[in-house]
């Protein structure tokens, strides 16, 4: 099924990780600290790496950042403790696609790492894009989203969009004028139910905004919807 990089100092969650991911049917590989694990990633190339944040020689952050820098995009699951909310966001800026916070179950590991592994494998909703005459685009105001290629241009300027920053833009972009609540954007871009994770789509928002938007606080793309959610507004060419 797939080959899972396990990277906590803390030997009892290493041997407790290995034991129900194996018995979900899954390779396990492991380190203990960040430097094996990202040599690790390097060599044995694993579908996906779950990865403590706080770890010696080399955190959690540094191997995500080294691994995004050499455009390497193993999916990330990252561990957290509950009062590294700061560390949470830097390290979905950079890369990681998901995070848990201790104590976690043995259970919730596994059904993250099937949701990220199912959107890594491309089962994602089709995408709704015009045809040009070699590739494939999504065009909206001065905004070319390339869905195969993972690229997004503004105007003539390629951006550098985390791969979830990707998807979240991608996916407004399908289904623009429509309002999503955060809880369906967690949904169906992050396909898990997050019960009061809402915050993690703010953060890619954010990110997003700052890279796509000319003025932040009045955004033309992705409109705030008070009391609700979000939407990708229709802007045309120039508009």
């Amino acid at each position: 099924m797939g080959k899972i990089l396990v990277v906590d100092d803390e030997s009892s969650i290493v041997t407790l990780l290995q034991f129900n991911i194996e018995k979900a049917g899954y390779d396990v590989i492991t380190a203990e600290d960040g430097e094996e694990g990202y040599k690790l990633a390097l060599s044995e190339q694993p579908d996906l790496i779950v990865l403590d944040l706080m770890l010696p020689k080399m955190d959690g952050i540094e191997v995500t950042k080294k691994l995004r820098q050499n455009k390497i995009d193993i999916p990330i699951l990252m561990l957290t403790a509950k009062d590294e909310e700061l560390d949470k966001i830097i390290g979905l800026e950079l890369g990681a696609d998901d995070y848990l916070t201790k104590p976690f179950s043995p259970r919730e590991v596994v059904a993250r790492i099937k949701a990220i592994l199912r959107r890594a494998e491309g089962k994602r909703e089709p995408a709704q894009v015009e045809e040009t005459e070699e590739v494939k685009q999504v065009v909206i105001g001065e905004l070319t989203i390339y869905p195969d290629s993972y690229e997004v241009y503004l105007r003539e300027e390629l951006l550098d969009l985390t791969p979830k920053e990707f998807e979240l833009l991608l996916y407004l972009a399908n289904h623009r004028g429509k309002v999503f609540s955060r809880d369906q954007l967690l949904d169906a871009v992050w396909n898990y139910e997050y019960i009061g994770e809402t915050r993690i789509v703010d953060v890619h928002v954010s990110h997003l905004r700052d890279k796509i938007e000319l003025d932040t606080k009045q955004p033309k793309y992705i409109k705030t919807i008070r009391g609700f959610g979000y939407k990708m507004e229709n802007v045309k060419a120039n508009g």
